[in-house]
């Protein structure tokens, strides 16, 4: 593509959106959100885009209703600035856990999201690790979903990983088992939930595999409040294992998240900044970065190349 390529960044994540422009060796265009008394937003692009190829990266962080807000009307703004296309770069997809109706009476708000991005003006979204795959279905645009397995992995093998297996922390988290198996070449092992009555409560009740006299490393694609993990590390310890920690794509670590892992015999969690880690009061985590990786992508989008190899 021959037209001048131009970040901007939404409020949610700054710090990621600087560390992707000096990867890229491109400054980050200025833009201004101004929030009125009365709580609207206004978003003002403060250089020329006309015929740009445009990339806006914002990520569902708190204030995430906000942020959803400032990312449509900034999306807006650029279009009728004449930009030559607009990808929004969504590291952390909002609403990603809404993708289904498995409640009477809901919205799927994953599928609103994509219908406002695309009313709003976006021409392509690129994210990284989709709660579910179905969501890109969700778009009559083109979604390229990047994975952090690859960033997860190539740190977990500097460590040795003798007598260590990968943990499922449910039965629907076996495919992302999958590409971390794939990587590391580690037998795995799955934690079997159950609800009972209609708390929506699972409770861990068997173990497919083997994990005793193991080190074991549960995957998930997110954090949320912690409980989860918690939950399973417990069951994990209880039935042998020497040791738990977890690997997951997006630290949310909303609620009592730090809380619980500062007091869980977790020994480590190793997250990637999709998300700004905002309560820095726990030392077990470790923070890596997919600005590299969304620079690649940015480059090879702008470029009209494959990245299929980033998957």
């Amino acid at each position: 593509m021959n037209a001048r390529i131009k970040l901007f960044a939404g409020s949610s994540h700054p710090e990621l959106a600087k560390a992707i422009c000096n990867v890229l060796d491109i400054p980050l265009s200025p833009s201004e959100t101004v929030k009125f008394s009365n709580e609207n937003l206004m978003v003002k692009i403060q250089e020329n885009v006309r015929e740009c190829d445009v990339f806006y990266i914002q990520t569902s962080a708190p204030p995430v209703n906000e942020n959803i807000l400032e990312t449509l009307i900034a999306i807006d703004a650029l279009k009728h600035a004449s930009a030559g296309r607009v990808t929004a770069v969504l590291p952390y997809y909002f609403y990603a856990r809404s993708d289904k109706k498995d409640r009477p009476r809901i919205s799927i708000t994953a599928r609103l999201m994509a219908d406002l991005l695309q009313t709003a003006g976006a021409d392509r979204v690129l994210t990284v690790d989709l709660h579910s795959p179905q969501i890109q279905g969700f778009f009559r645009i083109p979604v390229d979903q990047l994975v952090g397995a690859p960033i997860l992995c190539e740190r977990l093998l500097q460590e040795d990983l003798t007598n260590t297996v990968l943990v499922a922390g449910d039965v629907g988290e076996a495919k992302e088992l999958g590409r971390f198996a794939n990587r590391l070449h580690l037998p795995v092992a799955i934690v079997d939930k159950r609800r009972y009555g209609d708390d929506d409560q699972a409770v861990a009740t068997n173990l497919i595999g083997e994990v005793e006299g193991k080190h074991a490393i549960i995957v998930d694609d997110e954090i949320a409040t912690g409980g989860t993990i918690i939950e399973a590390t417990n069951f994990l310890l209880a039935r042998g294992a020497q040791s738990v920690r977890v690997v997951a794509t997006h630290g949310v670590l909303s609620g009592p998240a730090i809380d619980r892992i500062n007091k869980s015999p977790l020994s480590s969690v190793l997250v990637t900044d999709t998300i700004p880690l905002r309560d820095k009061r726990c030392d077990k985590i470790e923070v890596l970065s997919v600005a590299p990786m969304l620079a690649k992508a940015i480059r090879r989008i702008h470029d009209g190349d494959s990245i299929s190899d980033l998957f």
